[in-house]
């Protein structure tokens, strides 16, 4: 049963003349059938079958989709586009994520979904910071020790530091580094505008994949 016909089938066994343990019972049942519902309301978890999991959050015109990735993945990745053994495991060890955004704008409220990842914090050790965003990446590597073909690669995989989904149905996706050691488990504060009003919400408990 959906948890909005379990919340009203409360209401009208409350109304009836029932005995109190009726009730009672009837109480009981919609704790277990509700509540559990309405904790995960807006964030859906799935575990594929390599065990890694995606976090996707829909909310205001945003469909969020936060994928883990396994450090090796990452480190073959960016190896294969030129970068040393040495970098490519930094990256890796970074905890990266594969994210999907989506606008999923509808009817008399649909319009332009944007992101800008400097706004994002991550919470993690009872700490809040930013994320490591590919420009603070760039910055680190210096000159020669990064080829220019390489840098280039290295920014059309990861997400756009700042976009734009103009329309219902636009969607876009990149790696997004949150700069915590693997196996770390942090909350992440959201930020995106929805026809140029500011959106907020938390995701909480993501995990870093662990490195083997």
């Amino acid at each position: 049963m959906a948890a909005i016909d379990a919340y009203w089938y409360f209401v009208l066994m409350l109304k009836s003349n029932k005995k109190t343990k009726n009730n009672i019972a009837c109480v009981l049942w919609v704790i277990v059938t509700l509540l559990p519902s309405l904790s995960l309301a807006g964030v859906i978890k799935e575990v594929d079958s390599n065990g890694l999991i995606t976090w996707q959050l829909v909310d205001s015109g945003l469909k969020l989709e936060l994928v883990q990735r396994l450090p090796d993945q990452t480190r073959a990745f960016f190896q294969g586009r030129g970068f040393s053994p040495n970098i490519a495991d930094k990256i890796a060890s970074s905890c990266v994520f594969q994210t999907v955004g989506h606008n999923v704008s509808q009817g008399e409220d649909s319009g332009a979904v944007s992101i800008e990842l400097g706004h994002w914090l991550v919470k993690y050790a009872r700490v809040q910071r930013s994320l490591k965003l590919k420009e603070t990446w760039d910055s680190e590597w210096p000159e020669g020790s990064v080829s220019a073909a390489s840098r280039t690669a290295f920014r059309w995989a990861m997400f756009p530091t700042k976009q734009s989904f103009e329309l219902a149905g636009d969607y876009g996706w990149g790696m997004v580094s949150f700069g915590l050691p693997p196996g770390a488990k942090f909350d992440l504060h959201i930020f995106w505008q929805m026809n140029g009003q500011i959106k907020d919400t938390w995701i909480n408990n993501l995990e870093c994949v662990q490195d083997q």
